[in-house]
């Protein structure tokens, strides 16, 4: 089993729902954190949180998929704890309508958070993790994707078309970096009870028979400390009785 302590995990969309959930479980397994998402106000408030229930946490606002904003975030990041063991690309938005009412906006706006930022990002830190893997023996970037990465739903073809290319760029990613000792993994949630599922018009599991944040945040944390000759590549994490 791998060790977290004084591991530095950068962790996109952190201030809410599963990203939060990884932040302050990879904080209490001993890592260190850095959150970003878009308000500044909101990146603020769960830094605090999460450094008066004693972790090393850091954080800055970013839009992640603008070019800018993510380099200033990664050299941010690097200036003020150094060099990442764990990315974890969680950031995401969900536009449901159908495709006769979903505007190029809608379209663009979906596919430039899920799918470009997993781009912008990744780049951004990955000559990092590689360093980092050299020293430590492995590094992990886990991208979260989605059941709907695997199939379609009505009203989903943004959104889903955003998550298969997810399911994608890992697979390829993972092919490029594996012998470099850069784990790369793609978590496929079904229904979280989050805030991203209150904000949808058109899904409303029953909330009580759904997975939490927490499920999903033990998965991630659970694959990153296989040990460094293991690699889960995939993994779909259901409701067991929905």
């Amino acid at each position: 089993m791998v060790e977290l302590t004084n591991a530095l995990a950068v962790i996109t969309g952190g201030t809410e729902g599963i990203g939060r959930a990884i932040a302050s479980q990879a904080g209490q397994a001993g890592a260190r954190v850095a959150i970003c998402a878009r308000t500044a106000q909101h990146v603020e408030s769960t830094v605090r949180e999460l450094r008066d229930s004693g972790i090393d946490a850091i954080g800055a606002p970013c839009d992640v998929s603008d070019p800018a904003a993510v380099r200033a975030f990664a050299e941010f990041v690097g200036k003020e704890r150094g060099e990442a063991a764990v990315l974890v690309n969680n950031a995401g938005i969900g536009r449901f309508r159908p495709l006769e009412e979903l505007t190029l906006e809608d379209w663009d706006a979906t596919i430039a958070v899920n799918l470009r930022s997993l781009y912008l990002v990744t780049r951004a830190f990955l000559p990092g993790l590689k360093r980092m893997a050299a020293r430590r023996g492995h590094a992990d970037i886990v991208n979260i994707a989605s059941l709907a990465g695997r199939n379609g739903f009505e009203g989903g073809t943004a959104y889903c078309a955003s998550k298969h290319a997810v399911l994608g760029f890992s697979k390829a990613l993972m092919l490029e970096v594996r012998k470099q000792q850069v784990r790369v993994i793609a978590i496929c949630p079904g229904s979280v009870a989050t805030p991203f599922m209150d904000k949808q018009d058109r899904m409303h599991p029953n909330r009580d028979r759904v997975l939490t944040a927490d499920d999903v945040a033990q998965t991630v944390l659970a694959t990153i400390s296989l040990h460094d000759r293991a690699m889960v590549s995939e993994l779909d994490i259901r409701p067991t009785n929905p």
